[in-house]
């Protein structure tokens, strides 16, 4: 096969509605900034439950074409707090008051209380588990150290360097024990990095190469503009060429960005000189018109005329888990046949 238009997800998936009941955040009451539900299920069921809706996205995502799978988040309810909570140092129990991604929302989050430590596994099952039901080429994602500092109040170490280079250091030992168990890609979420460019070159690049030192995996990180939400605006900042310029300094592999629901200009690819691009060829919402093969297959020569083709992954603008399961796997269908028509352009 072909190295060009590889096709891969940004990590979650949706949750039905028999594993997990979702509430959001806008009324402030919630820990964290997305979504604060409840899973479905008993507790002495959840564990069954949870393996079998990974069972089914991991298996949705193969049917889709989808080359390098993830297990869909199945077993978190929320992409940040699922790892700070497992954390020491962090207390959810006691939230505090916290304006975050750029002045988007104040809402009730964790804290940060004492030196962040890393106290055993915290996915390593969940790594296990989606090795053992799929031959493709796996992925795993963790929150990156900029949008832990983000996303939780700092009651500790009073300056954000230090935090975030505290996150990272304990991230990196969780990043190392999924190295060992064979990931191929290791993933780092920093979706505020589109919103705070001076922090990102200020220390954001720094603490980002502490969570990925040492890594054999391939390593990515994940920017965007946030999760669409009903009520809540997503302003586009057009940040790209400097974050951008500042990844190329970086050790991270490959960069995942959005830029179909932002409709940002694949001009800025120019930037790039030498990393791999996961290229956001679909926006993660239901609430738009499904795009086609033929426009994802545009948008991805387009990249390949900057980057070439095998520097060049499709993949969603982020996380699929907002969509409806549906609206997800067509998302994905879509997606895939759209890769297949790049490389057929391509002549690959």
């Amino acid at each position: 096969m072909s190295n060009a238009f590889h096709t891969t997800v940004v990590g979650s998936m949706p949750k039905r509605p028999w594993l997990y009941e979702k509430t959001f955040a806008l009324d402030g009451k919630q820990d964290h900034f997305g979504e604060g539900g409840r899973w479905s299920v008993p507790d002495a069921l959840l564990r069954t439950a949870q393996d079998d809706a990974t069972r089914a996205v991991i298996q949705q995502q193969e049917h889709s074409g989808v080359d390098i799978v993830s297990d869909g988040e199945q077993r978190r309810k929320n992409y940040v707090t699922a790892i700070t909570a497992a954390m020491g140092g962090f207390d959810y129990a006691n939230l505090a008051e916290k304006q975050m991604r750029g002045g988007r929302r104040r809402v009730m989050t964790g804290r940060c209380v004492g030196p962040i430590e890393h106290k055993g596994p915290i996915i390593a099952d969940d790594l296990a588990f989606l090795l053992a039901h799929t031959d493709r080429a796996v992925k795993v994602t963790l929150p990156g150290p900029m949008t832990v500092v983000d996303s939780t109040v700092d009651a500790y170490y009073g300056d954000e360097r230090a935090f975030g280079m505290g996150w990272a250091e304990a991230v990196n030992r969780e990043a190392r024990l999924l190295d060992a168990m064979g990931a191929d890609i290791i993933q780092f979420d920093e979706p505020v990095f589109s919103r705070y460019p001076d922090r990102c070159e200020a220390w954001g690049i720094e603490a980002l190469n502490r969570a990925a030192e040492g890594l054999r995996a391939k390593t990515a990180v994940h920017i965007c503009y946030g999760y669409p939400q009903p009520g809540l605006q997503r302003p586009i900042v057009d940040s790209y060429s400097r974050v951008i310029a500042a990844l190329e300094t970086s050790a991270i592999d490959i960069l995942a960005l959005e830029f179909e629901g932002s409709k940002l200009d694949v001009a800025e690819l120019k930037a790039c000189r030498s990393k791999t691009v996961m290229f956001g060829c679909v926006f993660n919402s239901d609430d738009v018109p499904l795009e086609t093969p033929e426009h994802v297959a545009d948008r991805l020569c387009a990249a390949a005329e900057i980057l070439s083709p095998e520097r060049v992954m499709a993949a969603p603008d982020c996380g699929l888990v907002m969509c409806s399961p549906d609206v997800a796997v067509r998302k994905l269908q879509t997606m895939c046949a759209g890769a297949h028509l790049a490389r057929v352009r391509a002549g690959l």
